[in-house]
């Protein structure tokens, strides 16, 4: 669990699961197997195994030590909804997010109908609390499927990375959404986002009244092309954060 995290819509994060699998475009320059696999075979490193899938069952109970509220972006480093993950120990994980709610939880994934199956069981009759953020990546028009699946999560907060943009994406159902992160990509081979392509997401979002944090250009490095879109920062946070903001204060 990182008390810091450099990653600009969050302030921590917590990796009760590390390594994944690809599944899809946006997973082919991925920063968190670049970083893993730098150190696979590295004996007594973290990530030894490198970015293979680890049940990392000594970290579950990380956020209830912590008494200042954050937020805390779950698996940065995976995807709690990997088919390798089982549903036990993802209840084990929902579990701590339910004590420690104190915190708000930014769950992002790209396995979406696997999600929603398993909010749907465990949520049957109520929305999952507002303080569990429930995300999915969405880096071009064919992941726009993943929107739906969430849309018919029993989330209270739902919200859609697209990050990296990979591509145009001409029609955004936000109906229920309550934020979007932007972003291009970064690191070696970063793929290129065209400002049109990030101006129509925005646009997008204004008209439907949905937060906006554009997060990064990308480039080489992450910050390589700044964090100005049309000529401002855009940092919008779901209002549903503010009980959040006023428990930090």
């Amino acid at each position: 669990m990182a008390d810091k995290s450099a990653i600009e819509w969050t302030d921590a994060t917590w990796n009760p699961v590390t390594g994944c699998t690809k599944v899809s475009a946006g997973c082919d320059n991925c920063y968190a197997e670049r970083f893993s696999e730098r150190f696979r075979g590295v004996a007594g490193h973290p990530f030894q195994s490198g970015f293979d899938l680890t049940l990392r069952p000594e970290r579950i109970l990380q956020p209830l030590e912590w008494k200042k509220p954050r937020m805390i972006f779950v698996n940065s480093m995976s995807d709690l909804f990997h088919k390798g993950v089982p549903k036990s120990y993802i209840s084990r994980v929902f579990d701590t997010m339910e004590k420690a709610d104190w915190h708000i939880y930014q769950v992002l994934t790209k396995r979406s109908s696997l999600l929603r199956k398993f909010i749907n069981e465990r949520y049957k009759d109520r929305k999952a609390p507002d303080h569990m953020w429930f995300g999915v990546s969405v880096e071009n028009e064919q992941a726009t499927s993943r929107i739906t699946h969430l849309q018919h999560a029993n989330a209270g907060v739902r919200f859609l990375s697209i990050e990296p943009l990979l591509g145009p994406i001409a029609k955004l159902d936000l109906d229920d959404i309550d934020w979007v992160i932007l972003g291009g990509e970064s690191g070696p081979g970063a793929r290129p986002m065209r400002k049109e392509w990030a101006l129509h997401v925005r646009n997008q979002c204004l008209e439907a009244g949905v937060a906006f944090f554009f997060k990064q250009w990308g480039g080489l490095r992450p910050k390589s092309g700044g964090r100005l879109l049309g000529g401002k920062e855009w940092s919008q946070f779901p209002e549903k954060s503010a009980v959040y903001e006023m428990a930090g204060e």
